[in-house]
């Protein structure tokens, strides 16, 4: 068996190689080096053009037939923005702390599956790696993509786990057992633009964009379900294209995203806000851009291995939680039951991103107890 890895150094190595979304290239051939030196073929592809490519993704299977574990992570990470302590590249340890952009979200879980895969003596059954460029992005050429080449192949996981940062307060407080659905939406308002002193000459497009604003504000959606929250919409933006005190525009938009249960579906939410839309502003348009359905995996073998496994490490039962955001489970979902499990999710995106030391350790340990448990 080779040499175990250390769970924070391959994350370190993992951050050092700045991947912003949509990713490829040298952070891929950083997990590679390590999963050829395991024992896994690799397979890796670059697709796609500006802006929501190109996007590298990657299959790295070991062993054959069942049962068939799949990991699915993604090595892209939002931009670091300004104001951080130390370079977000640089991976920087202090007091116990890695430090960087991905360190939480998630370079660090790649790590620990990793380290946990290089621990175990692996004697029957398949393990697979889906590893995407493009999970921050809007996934065009990412997730999807990997599961058509599944599909080409007739290779199918039995289950898989996703290293998403799931933890609120302590590492295996919570595991995301099911993602609401996210549609985002811009609802443009046509008016006829001119001098403010001569609006008779004019059309005003920003009350009846108001009157929509007001409308959909007061929409109720649902009250939840035993398994999720309710569903929430929420206005992200509002411009037009003059922004001089002097004039009325010649348009107006509002910009807005729906987090949906599975109570709806995102078309019918589209049609929803296009229906009250022409009926506030007639002429209005709707623009969007459906993210992903609202999912849950069916309790079973998946959640009670995460279980125990996080019982047996850290003496607590988790939480089996929907609320959140959504992750690449909504794609995966096709092939398998899926399960979100990873770190503390405190610094996800923020500045100075970090996750503590001993949870990485501590998780690629739990990793290893399921991988143990699915071959055992």
């Amino acid at each position: 068996m080779t040499a175990s890895i250390d769970p924070v150094e391959l994350a370190r190595e993992l951050i050092k190689s700045p991947s912003v979304s949509p990713a490829r290239g040298e952070v891929f051939d950083v997990l590679a080096r390590e999963l050829e030196r395991l024992g896994f073929i690799i397979h890796r592809w670059v697709m796609g053009e500006p802006p929501d490519g190109p996007t590298e993704n990657m299959v790295a299977i070991r062993g054959q037939g069942s049962p068939h574990f799949g990991f699915a992570g993604h090595l892209d990470v939002v931009p670091a923005g300004d104001n951080w302590s130390v370079d977000p590249f640089e991976a920087a340890v202090e007091d116990g702390i890695l430090i960087g952009r991905g360190a939480n979200d998630m370079k660090s879980a790649i790590g620990a599956f990793v380290a946990a895969v290089s621990a175990i003596e692996q004697k029957s059954g398949t393990l697979s790696f889906l590893i995407t460029g493009d999970e921050e992005g809007y996934a065009t050429y990412g997730t999807p993509r990997i599961i058509e080449w599944l599909n080409e192949r007739q290779i199918r996981p039995d289950m898989i786990l996703i290293g998403e940062p799931t933890s609120v307060e302590r590492l295996g407080d919570t595991v995301k057992i099911g993602r609401r659905g996210s549609v985002n939406m811009w609802i443009d308002v046509p008016g006829v633009q001119g001098h403010v002193a001569y609006p008779h000459r004019t059309t005003n497009p920003i009350p009846p964009l108001a009157r929509v604003i007001a409308a959909l504000d007061s929409l109720h959606l649902d009250d939840g379900t035993d398994a999720f929250p309710p569903s929430n919409l929420e206005f992200t933006g509002i411009d037009t294209p003059t922004h001089a005190s002097n004039v009325i525009p010649g348009s107006a938009t509002a910009q807005l995203n729906i987090r949906f249960n599975n109570l709806h579906k995102g078309a019918e939410l589209v049609r929803a806000v296009e229906e009250i839309a022409e009926r506030e502003a007639p002429g209005a348009k709707v623009r969007a851009r459906i993210s992903g359905e609202a999912f849950l995996t069916p309790a079973g073998p998946l959640y009670d291995l995460v279980v125990a496994a996080i019982r047996d490490e850290t003496g607590q039962a988790p939480e089996l939680s929907t609320g959140g955001g959504t992750s690449d489970g909504r794609f995966l979902i096709q092939l398998c039951p899926v399960v979100d499990f990873g770190l503390p999710n405190a610094t996800m995106h923020k500045v100075g991103e970090c996750a503590a030391v001993e949870d990485i350790r501590a998780l690629s340990r739990i990793y290893r107890r399921i991988i143990e448990r699915v071959f055992a």
